[in-house]
C-alpha cells in the first residue's frame, strides 16, 4: 500500500565529519544506534512519515559529508531543502568553531528561510565536553535557531530535533509565512485534496453557474 501523507518536508544534516550525523540519521529512522559508522561519503538519504500537530509530513533527510573533499558535491543537494540539523560535536570545539560557515551555506545554497535546528550531539559523553549548553546557546540564539543537546548513542532528543524542524515548518506554513507552491519551498504537499482545500475561497467559487433559461 502507497504511503499516504499532507505533506513531504526536504530536510538536510550538516556540520563537519565525525559529529554524528549519519548516527542521528539511522537512531530516526531504524530506533537504533549505528555501531559502524564510517565517514559519509558524499550523501546519504533516509524517509520517515512522522505525525505532526495532527498532519502526517513525510520527512526525506539528506545526511551529507562533513569532510571538505566532500564539500561541492553535497552542496548541489542544499537547493530546496525546507529543514536543516546542523549538529557539531560537544566533545570538539573544533566542530563547534565551524559552524557559522555550515550555516551560511544553507542558506545561501538552500533557502534565507530554511529551518535550522542545532544539535549538540554526544550528550552521553559529558565529561568530555569542550563546548558548554550555555555557549550554544547563545550561539543559537544570536543566529535564530532553535537547540537541543542530543545523544545517537542513547537516542535522547534525536526525535524531539526531526519533530521540533517539522513543527515549527508547519507553523509557518500556517502562518503564511512559507508557500508549499513556492519553486524551491522543499515543501510538497501530499495529496491534491489538500491543495483545493488550501484554495482561498474566491478562487473556488469562480464555479460556472447553471444557466436559468
Amino acid at each position: 500500500m502507497a504511503e499516504t501523507y499532507d505533506f513531504l518536508f526536504k530536510f538536510l544534516v550538516i556540520g563537519s565529519a565525525g559529529t554524528g550525523k549519519s548516527c542521528l540519521l539511522h537512531q530516526f529512522i531504524e530506533n537504533k544506534f549505528k555501531q559502524d559508522s564510517n565517514h559519509t561519503i558524499g550523501v546519504e538519504f533516509g524517509s520517515r512519515v512522522v505525525n505532526v500537530g495532527g498532519k502526517t509530513v513525510k520527512l526525506q533527510i539528506w545526511d551529507t559529508a562533513g569532510q571538505e573533499r566532500f564539500r561541492s558535491v553535497t552542496r548541489s543537494y542544499y537547493r530546496g531543502a525546507a529543514g536543516a540539523l546542523l549538529v557539531y560535536d560537544i566533545t570538539s570545539r573544533e566542530t563547534y568553531n565551524s559552524l557559522a560557515a555550515w550555516l551560511t551555506d544553507a542558506r545561501t545554497l538552500a533557502s534565507p528561510n530554511i529551518v535550522v535546528i542545532l544539535c549538540g550531539n554526544k550528550k552521553d559523553l559529558d565529561s568530555e565536553r569542550e563546548v558548554t549548553f550555555l555557549e550554544a546557546s547563545r550561539f543559537a540564539q544570536e543566529n535564530e535557531l532553535m537547540f537541543l543537546e542530543t545523544s545517537a548513542l542513547t537516542g535522547e532528543n534525536v526525535e524531539e530535533a526531526f519533530l521540533k524542524c517539522a513543527r515549527t515548518i508547519l507553523n509557518k506554513i500556517d502562518s503564511g509565512e512559507l508557500d508549499p507552491e513556492r519553486m524551491g519551498s522543499g515543501i510538497q504537499y501530499g495529496d491534491a485534496s489538500l491543495r483545493q482545500l488550501r484554495q482561498p475561497r474566491s478562487a473556488q467559487a469562480v464555479a460556472p453557474q447553471p444557466c436559468g433559461c
